[in-house]
């Protein structure tokens, strides 16, 4: 090859990473656009279509309607208006009004609204509706949140529904998150693959070992520090299982695995490795360390009593196997009972 020849591709390497970052920065924009663009023309459809049939005292006949028009919309414009596509229209329509469906035409595909709208509670669909866009979760990962109930599974579930809508705000603004919105009553660890028989060092090693999907079910904006983290007292030495930061929270996050169920002593432990790390790890600008207690096996009531004004300490189950839905809400519905019950004796007291 001449020296030519030669100057003339190294110099044609030069530009590729130029050109490159146009092309795709422009495809990203189409991409957008027209995600953008589809979205608000499906809504448009399903809310003029709404709108048409109410007007004219036809919604029992929309059925037979939408069927007839699907037909007429496929003859002229091909595929995209089968009749299941059209009562999606309609109903999206119906879920979201004008002001909401162009702020997430920007940051949602239709399929996740799709998705999104066969959610019947308004906060739940609010709360997954956020964590779609924030963690930018696929429509597969939407469903699998679903079907593990990572919604009745947040401290905030069990609140007053007008707390929920203000922790709901505060999450959208990622500003002043609070811990209840990042926290799980429960954690499923079925990826483990444990033993039936097994102690806290190799339930420890399995989390390592498998540190991507434990952080993914730990939730958004978690960062592995340190495992077996040495803490030292007037020459005692601890070891804190695991050490996590929070981004959005800015605060050192202790976890502490159990063995059974949460006991009192536990407590006790937590708040000496919290109160070491705040003296001796915590940065300038992190809020105060939190800790969580991954006990495995649950007791409500012992924890709802004991834990009543901790802030600081966060106590949940993990599960090495899925459970069935039933004993999600199950769990939801007593946990919620309690705290209504304790909310009553604080006014009481």
């Amino acid at each position: 090859m001449s020296k030519k020849k030669e100057l003339i591709g190294f110099e044609s390497y030069d530009l590729l990473p130029g050109v490159s970052g146009i092309i795709d920065q422009a495809r990203q924009k189409v991409s957008v656009y027209l995600n953008t663009e589809t979205t608000l023309m499906y809504w448009t459809i399903g809310a003029y279509i709404n709108k048409n049939l109410k007007e004219n005292n036809q919604t029992e006949y929309g059925a037979k309607i939408l069927a007839t028009l699907s037909q007429q919309l496929t003859e002229k414009y091909g595929k995209g208006y089968s009749y299941s596509a059209i009562t999606r229209m309609c109903k999206i329509a119906l879920t979201y009004n004008k002001k909401n469906i162009a702020t997430l035409s920007q940051q949602l595909s239709w399929s996740h609204l799709i998705e999104l709208s066969t959610i019947a509670d308004a906060l739940k669909r609010e709360y997954y509706t956020i964590m779609c866009y924030q963690n930018k979760w696929g429509v597969r990962d939407l469903r699998e949140h679903q079907d593990k109930m990572s919604y009745e599974r947040t401290a905030i579930a069990r609140l007053p529904e007008k707390e929920i809508k203000k922790q709901l705000i505060a999450l959208k603004k990622s500003d002043n998150i609070d811990p209840d919105l990042v926290f799980k009553s429960s954690y499923v660890l079925d990826f483990l693959n444990l033993p039936h028989a097994y102690n806290e060092s190799e339930l420890e090693n399995a989390l390592v070992g498998r540190m991507e999907q434990f952080i993914l079910e730990l939730g958004s904006g978690f960062a592995f520090i340190e495992r077996q983290k040495r803490i030292s007292v007037d020459g005692e030495d601890y070891h804190l299982d695991l050490l996590f930061f929070h981004r959005k929270l800015k605060r050192l996050v202790a976890i502490d695995l159990k063995l059974g169920k949460f006991k009192p002593a536990y407590k006790g432990q937590m708040e000496l490795y919290l109160r070491w790390l705040e003296k001796y790890e915590m940065q300038t600008g992190e809020e105060k360390p939190i800790g969580l207690l991954l006990c495995s096996e649950g007791n409500n009531e012992h924890v709802e009593l004991l834990m009543l004004q901790e802030k600081d300490i966060k106590v949940a189950q993990y599960l090495t196997e899925l459970p069935n839905k039933k004993w999600f809400a199950e769990r939801l519905h007593r946990a919620i009972e309690l705290t209504r019950n304790n909310n009553n004796l604080k006014e009481l007291i």
